[in-house]
């Protein structure tokens, strides 16, 4: 049986998404799943730590088409430091956009790193609608998916899987406005001012 290290790579790895779809994959896989986030501090410790597992599993959110730079830094340190027995990496990945498709850049990143550096390269796991969806109806897809992952891993039979919300754009566009102009409000940000900071930006 393997051992899977799931390193979140978000900045704001204590209170972010990543942690809770680490935390969903963790309920459903069978091996052992350790959980860290990536910090500035512990770049060292962690790749020591690597040499205990068979299996790591980045879990970070999308940023600006490419990787967070927590997790940039790290794969920095990882590059001059890696363990002696590599292990399989894999990717679960959240956007807040709709379509899924809009991780796949990121990915491709991903692999062409371990490809450079000699690691195995696993599964994926790419999420649209990365904020949103955990707390609709919808959850029960990447419950679904996530499921999928893990059973991969631990079989070692690699794939690739994406899920996201089954709406319209228009449908996506319309709740996420209502949802920044309510979270602007409990701010103290009004629709006017929020219209302004993005034309400003």
């Amino acid at each position: 049986m393997g051992k899977i290290l799931m390193l979140n790579g978000s900045p704001r790895a204590p209170r972010s998404n990543s942690k809770q779809y680490a935390e969903l994959f963790s309920r459903v896989c069978k091996w052992d799943a350790e959980y860290a986030a990536i910090t500035r501090t512990n770049h060292l410790e962690l790749c020591q730590r690597l040499e205990e597992f068979s299996d790591l599993l980045f879990v970070f959110p999308l940023y600006a088409d490419c990787l967070p730079v927590t997790l940039l830094h790290f794969l920095k340190t990882l590059e001059s430091h890696p363990p002696q027995r590599k292990p399989t990496v894999s990717v679960l990945i959240n956007c807040g956009f709709l379509e899924p498709e809009q991780n796949e850049l990121a990915v491709k990143i991903l692999e062409l790193y371990c490809r450079q550096n000699g690691y195995p390269f696993g599964s994926v796991l790419a999420i649209g609608g990365g904020e949103a969806i955990l707390g609709t109806p919808f959850r029960i897809l990447v419950r679904s998916r996530l499921k999928k992952l893990a059973a991969s891993l631990e079989r070692g039979a690699y794939g690739r899987w994406k899920v996201t919300m089954p709406i319209s754009k228009g449908m996506f566009l319309k709740a996420s406005t209502k949802y920044w102009l309510s979270y602007g409000a409990k701010n103290g940000v009004t629709g006017e001012q929020m219209a302004t900071m993005r034309i400003e930006e």
